[in-house]
């Protein structure tokens, strides 16, 4: 049953779970809930674009808007992924790109992004995508680090803004125009577009949040295999 529209709606990645359907094609190459946006199936081995094509799909086309979370991976993956941010940019569908601390999670400690769509932006924000990097707004906790109120209103109001709310040290922000993504094959990356760091340490942290993700799927694909094993009777 497809879920009802709604006007705005916000969600997390299931980070630890591949959908069985993901890369793989409907009888006929055809989705009955038309989720494969641009006709773009995403990859089996990743799930993240999946979750947001779904998303879309049951946004409202006049007021709709969408927050989902995700590993940074899907900002810059290749293949079928660049293809869906490519579809998205070109639509004007994707309005900003919030980058987060670290360790915000109980089911991750990899780095995340806070992806923002919306069905009709506002005439300034037309053609353009908003970058906001937020990765110092957090209090260090005991097991993980936290978001407390006011990192939460600096953040908010730098996104309803677009300007940095809380001067240097804090959230650093970028109106970025369509034409710099493209010329920049759609890679999504923060630091290619707010100046807080190097090229090269902005290619170190991309490198850093891919091995992240591998090894997250490693120790999940392991402890699945362990799983198996036990239930054959297997000491694993």
């Amino acid at each position: 049953m497809r879920p009802a529209s709604s006007a705005s709606s916000i969600s997390s990645s299931p980070t630890r779970r591949s959908p069985s359907t993901t890369g793989r094609r409907a009888p006929g190459g055809k989705d009955k809930y038309k989720r494969a946006l641009g006709g773009i199936v995403p990859p089996a081995k990743s799930g993240d674009w999946a979750w947001i094509q779904h998303m879309l799909a049951t946004m409202k086309d006049d007021t709709g808007r969408v927050g989902v979370v995700m590993p940074h991976g899907a900002l810059f993956r290749g293949g079928r992924e660049s293809d869906m941010r490519r579809w998205v940019i070109e639509k004007d569908l994707l309005e900003a790109v919030i980058g987060l601390p670290n360790n915000l999670f109980y089911s991750t400690s990899i780095p995340v992004s806070l992806l923002i769509f919306r069905a009709s932006k506002t005439v300034e924000r037309q053609g353009q995508v908003l970058f906001i990097d937020a990765r110092a707004r957090f209090k260090p906790g005991r097991n993980q680090n936290i978001l407390d109120d006011d990192d939460v209103d600096s953040i908010t109001t730098s996104y309803v803004t677009g300007t940095d709310a809380d001067g240097a040290g804090g959230v650093n922000v970028s109106l970025v125009a369509r034409d710099e993504i493209q010329s920049n094959d759609y890679d999504l990356n923060i630091g290619r577009y707010i100046q807080t760091e190097t090229k090269a340490e902005a290619n170190v942290d991309a490198a850093l949040a891919a091995l992240r993700e591998a090894q997250e799927r490693m120790n999940s694909a392991r402890a699945a295999l362990d799983a198996r094993l036990r239930e054959a009777g297997f000491d694993a």
